[in-house]
């Protein structure tokens, strides 16, 4: 990303593979994080890997009370539990958080107002996508009712460090996460169907990789690049009269659009059904 970032103290509660990867954020080069960086895990094993000079790693196995001594004087402590353990943990660390602690939660359904209800500090929501694993993230982020724009820009700092952030209000964040949430596994999905088309037509399971995987990497690029969206893009590629225009006319009588704004919708949906229980 080639950031220069300087941020204080962290604590990460439950660092499994988001957790995990916006550790890696935090240890590349270009961040300074003063007054280190302190992490818990369940198991031995997993708080061993992730130790090192610029990490403190805590087991609960072997540390009890490893979250309280995790955010013991931490200026932002990121949650990164399951949905279901948050308010036990919440809790659990509300005495011992520091006066000026920010609270953030990559916890999908957990609202603002049930952590603000267990904790005293500024709370904040985030919804980070799979791709901060390779510091190309997507993150949503959504302030409570506590706090202002200077702990905010801390969360986006925190955040950037793997990859690109959008500030919205809550009432937005389970549709940001259809999108951007999801939104890479419906990019597998379309890839795997490419892949299976090109197989049936004749080529091989490496060939078809090559051929998709790499379409997919270079037209994503094509467009990370260009000054020009998608739709003009497209156009360049479909010559009038041509194979791809005929191509682009099956899937346009298909209904994709719909198709999308269907899926999407029920994803919707069943995040309103999460959050209700």
């Amino acid at each position: 990303m080639g950031l220069m970032t300087t941020l204080p103290s962290i604590a990460i509660l439950g660092t499994g593979s988001m957790g995990g990867a916006i550790l890696a954020g935090l240890v590349a080069p270009g961040v300074t994080v003063e007054g280190g960086i302190r992490v818990t895990n369940r198991t031995v094993p997993k708080a061993r890997a992730l130790a090192s000079d610029a990490v403190r790693s805590f087991a609960l196995d072997e540390t009890p009370d490893a979250n309280l001594r995790a955010v013991q004087d931490a200026r932002l402590v990121l949650i990164g539990v399951k949905p279901a353990m948050v308010p036990d943990l919440l809790r659990e660390i509300a005495p011992q958080l520091a006066p000026d602690a920010i609270v953030v939660s990559v916890a999908a359904g957990v609202t603002i107002a049930t952590m603000e209800a267990l904790v005293p500090s500024i709370v904040l929501r985030a919804m980070p996508n799979t791709p901060a694993v390779v510091g190309r993230a997507v993150t949503g982020i959504a302030a409570g009712s506590r706090g202002g724009a200077a702990e905010l820009e801390l969360v986006r700092a925190l955040f950037e460090t793997v990859g690109e952030v959008l500030v919205v209000p809550e009432s937005k964040i389970d549709a940001l996460s259809t999108i951007s949430g999801s939104g890479p596994a419906y990019v597998f999905y379309l890839i795997e169907e490419l892949t299976r088309t090109a197989m049936g037509l004749g080529f091989t399971p490496e060939e078809a990789a090559v051929m998709v995987n790499g379409t997919f990497r270079g037209a994503a690029e094509l467009l990370a690049a260009s000054d020009v969206g998608p739709a003009e893009l497209r156009r360049r590629v479909t010559s009038p009269k041509g194979t791809t225009e005929r191509a682009i006319a099956v899937l346009e009588g298909a209904d994709l659009a719909g198709l999308f704004d269907r899926a999407t919708a029920a994803a919707l949906e069943r995040a309103r059904e999460l959050a209700a229980q």
